[in-house]
């Protein structure tokens, strides 16, 4: 199944309580693409980057089935750039500097060769470039996963509720599920949230988990807990790579095939926080992610005997 994925593909520059990077790749659209590799081929990839991004890292993604026709290389001008810093608990940080570069006035073309996509993954961009998108594609996929921030929420609100009627799925952190809906209650966020457009809302909670809600159905997956978490920079897109490479794999969108999806996206997010960048994520071979999934299943099962006499 033809998984279309959108996004940056960028350097960043990280500084937590436990090291600090020089210039490293990253982006958006690099993190899902590692991810989602691992499941599902090809991967056609929509981006942009300057004459600076090294040509070895597109072609080791080629490499792994990710189609590039969709990447524009603008020679003459700089990748996008991010610098920050992470706090103690790692879950909060402050941007040090940013740089646009050739994001600042990026125009999505989508192939002819990118029309027959399934899957459609938005990664996290303004929201009138991710509706661009949309709007190009002759035929609508049969699921569109999106993930979007606070931002955009603040800048760009019209746009997103424009483009959030026209997802399935929404993949939004719990600060971003409450600004967005003007609700505290996840659950009623959730509500609020679906009644915009989308079928099903996913709230990442970083550490603590992550919710999936369909009308009256949620499900909740634990994180697991971890004895290093070194850089949690494209934890989030790694996740979504999971979640949706799972999907394309499987050729299932049910809830109940999403469940396990978030199990397979938490378990891949749990790998990219080991090391900085993408480091970990291309070490990883089949078996660490079978052995990771494993772990999450063994983490939530278990048993209890109602049968008994109650005082």
């Amino acid at each position: 199944m033809s998984l279309l994925v959108v996004g940056s593909m960028a350097f960043d520059a990280i500084e937590t309580p436990f090291g600090k990077s020089d210039k490293i790749i990253g982006g958006a659209a690099t993190y899902i693409a590692w991810s989602a590799s691992n499941f599902t081929r090809p991967i056609k990839q929509l981006s942009v980057v300057g004459g600076d991004f090294p040509r070895e890292e597109l072609k080791i993604l080629e490499a792994r089935g990710v189609a590039m026709e969709g990447v524009q290389v603008k020679e003459n001008e700089k990748s996008f750039f991010w610098s920050g810093r992470y706090h103690m608990d790692m879950n909060t940080r402050d941007t040090l500097e940013t740089q646009l570069n050739v994001l600042g006035n990026f125009r999505p073309v989508v192939p002819d060769s990118y029309q027959d996509c399934e899957i459609l993954m938005l990664g996290n961009l303004a929201p009138s470039i991710q509706l661009s998108v949309i709007s190009q594609l002759k035929n609508k996929p049969k699921l569109i996963v999106m993930d979007t921030m606070n931002f955009w929420m603040e800048t760009a609100m019209s746009d997103l509720e424009k483009l959030i009627k026209k997802v399935d799925v929404l993949m939004v952190n719990d600060s971003e599920a409450r600004q967005l809906s003007g609700q505290y209650s996840l659950v009623s966020a959730a509500k609020a949230i679906m009644e915009m457009g989308p079928q099903y809302l996913i709230i990442k909670k970083g550490e603590h988990g992550a919710l999936l809600f369909n009308d009256d159905k949620v499900f909740f997956a634990p994180a697991l807990p971890l004895e290093v978490v070194f850089d949690p920079t494209g934890a989030g897109d790694t996740f979504a790579g999971g979640f949706v490479g799972h999907l394309a794999r499987t050729k299932d969108h049910s809830f109940e095939n999403m469940k396990s999806a978030i199990i397979v996206g938490s378990a891949m997010a749990s790998y990219c926080v080991e090391k900085f960048g993408t480091a970990r994520l291309k070490e990883l071979k089949r078996t660490d992610i079978d052995n990771r999934i494993q772990q999450f299943k063994d983490l939530t099962k278990f048993d209890i005997n109602l049968d008994t006499d109650w005082v």
